[in-house]
This record gives C-alpha cells, sequence and structure tokens, in this order.
C-alpha cells in the first residue's frame, strides 16, 4: 500500500505546480484502482476507462482534497463513483480466478496445497461474483487493499458498523455455501486474499 504522507507531499507538489507529482500518483495508485473496478465487474476496457476518469476527476478536484485525509481512500471514492455514473454496467464481467484470487500460502507449496488453493481460487471468484455490490465492495476495499473500516465506510458511503455486518454476513454465507476444497481448508476464510 502506498504512503499516505508521500501521498500527502506529492499533492502538495502537484498543487504547487509540479504536474510530474501527478504522474507519481497515477503510477502509485492505478493498478489498485483498475482492480478495484474489475472487482466491481468492470468489464478490461470499461476499467481502464474508469480509472482514466477516476484520475481526471481527482486531478480537477485535487484542490478540495483535505491533507488530513487518506489519499488512496478518496480516489477509490472517485472511481466509484465514476463506475456509477457511467450507469453501463448491465452484468459483471467475470475475472479468471487466477488472477482474483489466491489462498495465503507458505513459501514452500505442496502440490496437494498447489491443487487446494487452485480449486478455492475459483469457488471463491464464483461466490464473489455473486455478491450484489454493497458487499463486494466491503470484501474488495478490505481484503484487496487492506483499508480500514473506518475508510471502506467514507469510501461506500455507509456507517463503519454496516462495513463490519456486512463483511460478517458474506463470510458467513460463504462458510455455508462452501463444497470441495473448501471444506479440506476448514474454511480458513480470513486468509483468502483478494489480488488484482
Amino acid at each position: 500500500m502506498a504512503d499516505p504522507s508521500q501521498d500527502v507531499t506529492l499533492v502538495s507538489q502537484v498543487l504547487a505546480g509540479d504536474k510530474r507529482s501527478f504522474t507519481q500518483l497515477v503510477d502509485t495508485h492505478k493498478n489498485k484502482i483498475y482492480g478495484l473496478l474489475r472487482g466491481l465487474g468492470a468489464s478490461p476496457q470499461d476499467a481502464q476507462d474508469y480509472t482514466q476518469e477516476a484520475f481526471l476527476r481527482a486531478y480537477r478536484k485535487l484542490a478540495g482534497f483535505r491533507e488530513e485525509s487518506n489519499f488512496a481512500s478518496w480516489l477509490y471514492a472517485i472511481a466509484v463513483n465514476v463506475m456509477k455514473d457511467a450507469g453501463r454496467r448491465k452484468k459483471p464481467e467475470p475475472v479468471e480466478a487466477d488472477v482474483l484470487i489466491r489462498v495465503q500460502h507458505h513459501h514452500t507449496e505442496t502440490p496437494e496445497s498447489a491443487y487446494l488453493r487452485k480449486e478455492t481460487g475459483g469457488e471463491v471468484q464464483q461466490l464473489l461474483q455473486q455478491l450484489p455490490d454493497k458487499y463486494r465492495i466491503v470484501l474488495l476495499l478490505r481484503y484487496t487493499n487492506e483499508l480500514s473500516y473506518d475508510e471502506i465506510a467514507a469510501i461506500a458511503g455507509i456507517e463503519v458498523n454496516q462495513v463490519r455486518a456486512s463483511q460478517f454476513r458474506v463470510l458467513k454465507t460463504w462458510i455455508r455455501r462452501a463444497t470441495g476444497a473448501w471444506r479440506c481448508l476448514n474454511l480458513r476464510i480470513p486468509y483468502v486474499f483478494i489480488v488484482f
């Protein structure tokens, strides 16, 4: 995750006229923004377009950014709003499981654990695609971007207790629906991380 203090420094430099600093901000955050949008169901092309539009909006609104805020969280909120504003989202586009999910494992992976990781990746990806946006965004921001509950609440426009409840509901549902390889793993869902 990007260093928030460095983000604030770069924002200050951009506001002082150094446009190259904005390029650094883009380079630091573009993959996370793109991954979030793909996880929310945007096609690869739409995710690229939305990512670009999010950075354009952020640049235009940079003077309104409060230094005590987290730049990454502010940018995620802009990206989510860009996607909502686009109104083109008809049906989430599936993302390949090996791109979307990996299960935390030790440095030495046995063939058995590699098989289980591959099996669970497909299952989790399928479950993730079935989630309503309000739950999917909570999981993506929590496990992909490692944001705090407070940051997720600010981005999603909900209360912190709703973020926790959403996460709990989804994980509880996944435990009930788990089949196959998940049962072999004793459903260590907190160890599942979504990566792009």
